[in-house]
Parts: C-alpha cells; sequence; structure tokens
C-alpha cells in the first residue's frame, strides 16, 4: 500500500533522493509528489522470498544478480523513483551514482500485487517501466490467487502478455534463461485461490489505482 506524504509539496528529484537516503522508511517518487510505503503481508513477503531464492539459485554462476525490494529503480522519461519488489540485471549494472542504490538498467522486474496497487502495477507504473530500454520482461504475481502475468518485449517494442495458473504451470523467462514454477512461487503460501485466469485479470483491472491514475 502507498499513500501521498505531503500532497502539497513537490520535491526535484534530487531533493526526494537526498532525503530518502537519509529516510528511515521507504517512499517512492512520481514527478514531483513522494508516496510512502506501507509494510507488505506475510503473503507478500513469503511470494517475494521465493522469487529471490529461486532465481538467486538459477543465476548463481551467471553474470546476473538479483536484488530484492531495496533496490531503487529510477526511469528518467517519467522522473520516477520505485522499489520493484524483485530485479534482475544481467551484465554491467548501472547506477545513477556512486553510491550504487539506484539501478537504472533492470533486465527483468517482477511485483508481487497487492489490492491496493494492482491497477497501478498494471498501468502506471508499466508506463514508467517500459520506458527503461533495458527491460525486457516484466512479472506480476498475484496474492490471492495463484496466478502470474508475463509482459515480454518484442522486437518492434510491443509487449506479449501472457498468464498462468495453477501449481503445474511454470513461467519461462527467456531474456535470463530461467524458470519459475508457480508452485516453488506460492510455495508456503496458504489460502491462494485457483481462479480463472480471465477472471482474475478482468479483477485487477477494477481494482483501484492509486496515486490518481
Amino acid at each position: 500500500m502507498v499513500i501521498e506524504s505531503s500532497p502539497k509539496v513537490r520535491l526535484t528529484p534530487e531533493e526526494y533522493l537526498a532525503r530518502e537516503r537519509e529516510a528511515e522508511t521507504k517512499s517512492e517518487y512520481f514527478d514531483g509528489r513522494v508516496y510512502a510505503m506501507a509494510g507488505a503481508t506475510e503473503t507478500h513477503n513469503l511470494i517475494v522470498t521465493n522469487l529471490v531464492m529461486n532465481l538467486g539459485l538459477q543465476l548463481k554462476k551467471r553474470p546476473c544478480k538479483v536484488y530484492p525490494s531495496d533496490m531503487r529503480v529510477r526511469s528518467r522519461a517519467y522522473r520516477s523513483y520505485t522499489y520493484p519488489d524483485v530485479t534482475v540485471v544481467c551484465g554491467k549494472a548501472e547506477f545513477e551514482d556512486d553510491r550504487r542504490d539506484t539501478l537504472l538498467n533492470p533486465t527483468v522486474i517482477i511485483e508481487v500485487l497487492s489490492p491496493s496497487t494492482a491497477g497501478y502495477d498494471l498501468s502506471r507504473k508499466f508506463d514508467h517501466y517500459r520506458s527503461l530500454e533495458s527491460l525486457r520482461e516484466y512479472v506480476l504475481a498475484a496474492q490471492e490467487w495463484m496466478t502470474v502475468y508475463q509482459y515480454v518485449r518484442q522486437p518492434d517494442d510491443r509487449w506479449l502478455l501472457t498468464a498462468y495458473q495453477g501449481r503445474r504451470a511454470v513461467v519461462k523467462l527467456e531474456s535470463i534463461d530461467c524458470e519459475l514454477p508457480l508452485a516453488d512461487i506460492y510455495d508456503k503460501v496458504e489460502g491462494v485461490e485457483g481462479d480463472d485466469i480471465d477472471r482474475a485479470l478482468s479483477r485487477l483491472k477494477e481494482e483501484r489505482a492509486p496515486y490518481g491514475a
């Protein structure tokens, strides 16, 4: 969940970054406005942990790095700073400055959807991410049902959507040559429904998007 911290106060990217580096809690930044990030649920944390562990093992001896949600990502085109739940970069990681805490060239970004942010993750936030030339795949894992959505950048810059549902499904991340079985993504996660893909996607689109989206 995210809440606008100071609706009447607008900051430059430089002002936001200076404040963020001194803050005790995380906030995201979108074109002058700052949004505080609330804590995550157990389900959210379990899914993120499973994703980081699985990707880390598969990429262990390869020139790729997996970052959890403390790695900030910047989109210059949209003047935004965000904290994706999981970020993968292959090749040389590029950072905004010598602090090496703001990544510029992610290869894969994964978000775990929550009821309060699902609409935004599927719309305006995706706009921010796909403006990153390095990004090849954008993946969203639902919390309330065992469904994963994968957007893959095509040669003509279109994004191809594939939805996966159920324990036998396997997400193939071709850009980093990794596989994510849904049984592993949702390991130890309780109360997840085996919802119909079309119904799940429809429910996601109906969620109210934050930040005025």
